[in-house]
């Protein structure tokens, strides 16, 4: 039902939710959702927690992901992902937006949009996508005095602290780095952009006890695996961040070249979402039947 309904809206906050689930036995399956429609998607499939991604969000802007949307932007799309779906959200907080105090509003900004969780990464703006050449690090205690301020800020929102090291440093540079910033006060570890499955597995025997994120990027330095084999060499989390915002954009990309070489949408129907779709997944219905003096919506039958 639409979160307008209090009695439908859930009773915890996303962050107790959030760590609920990561608490459990098995790995934790995060789709990455770039709106509204594809975090309720997302949900109808049968997943229970979502991450948005910086990448996603500012491409789906049409500006690339160097650091330059604001805390502001960023709740806008939380919100909106969140009010769609129910879910706890694992949210993408870049370098945090300056420095401790920029951090600790980020978070406090990001909770009360209704993120269950952050991750913060340790480099330097201009900051890039994970698995890009050339990133710049911050110094190690630098990245750990902005988990030290998140963990401080945060009522209960999961802390997720990323280290962009092992291209730079080495898997024992990243390691250093990781720990430290667990000491921090980081809930969990996201390594990024390691490249062989034996960095993955190597870096999981040297955090024991330490939840960790997995990034399956398409067209980036990770080799190919599913959740189970993340899951197997000692992953608690696997995103996959892009994913839904590659398909949508494909597909966008089809269609307006249908357009222009035809005149008109005809051959891109069987493709469409139809119209009756569209409603089922936004609930247009019940928020019909929530107000009398809407007349319920006929949906026009296809020519």
């Amino acid at each position: 039902m639409p979160y307008l309904i209090s009695a439908e809206l859930p009773r915890e906050s996303a962050g107790s939710r959030f760590r609920a689930l990561l608490d459990r036995p098995q790995i934790l399956q995060l789709p990455g959702a770039h709106n509204g429609q594809a975090a309720i998607q997302a949900r109808n499939a049968g997943f229970e927690g979502l991450y948005l991604s910086g990448a996603a969000m500012t491409a789906s802007m049409g500006i690339p992901d160097l650091g330059i949307i604001t805390v502001d932007e960023v709740s806008f799309f939380i919100r909106q992902i969140a009010r769609a779906s129910g879910l706890p959200l694992l949210v993408d907080g870049d370098t945090g937006y300056g420095e401790a105090l920029n951090v600790m509003h980020m978070v406090r900004s990001f909770e009360e949009a209704g993120a269950g969780a952050v991750h913060l990464e340790d480099q330097l703006l201009p900051k890039k996508c994970g698995h890009l050449n050339d990133k710049k690090l911050a110094d190690a205690h630098d990245m750990a005095a902005k988990v030290a301020a998140a963990a401080k800020a945060r009522r209960d929102m999961v802390i997720i602290a990323r280290t962009d090291a092992a291209g730079s440093e080495g898997l024992d540079g990243a390691i250093a780095r990781a720990k430290l910033y667990v000491e921090a006060g980081a809930d969990a570890i996201f390594p990024e952009a390691l490249t062989t499955i034996d960095m993955f597995r190597d870096f999981a025997k040297a955090m024991p006890g330490v939840k960790l994120l997995a990034n399956m990027t398409e067209f980036g330095r990770t080799p190919y695996q599913t959740a189970s084999e993340f899951e197997a060499l000692g992953y608690s989390m696997v995103i996959w961040p892009v994913s839904s915002l590659r398909v949508a954009n494909k597909a966008q990309e089809k269609l307006y070249a249908t357009i222009k070489r035809d005149g008109g949408t005809k051959a891109m129907l069987p493709e469409m979402q139809t119209r009756q779709e569209l409603y089922d997944v936004i609930g247009l219905h019940d928020y019909e039947a929530l107000d009398a003096s809407i007349v319920k919506t006929i949906v026009p039958t296809a020519l």
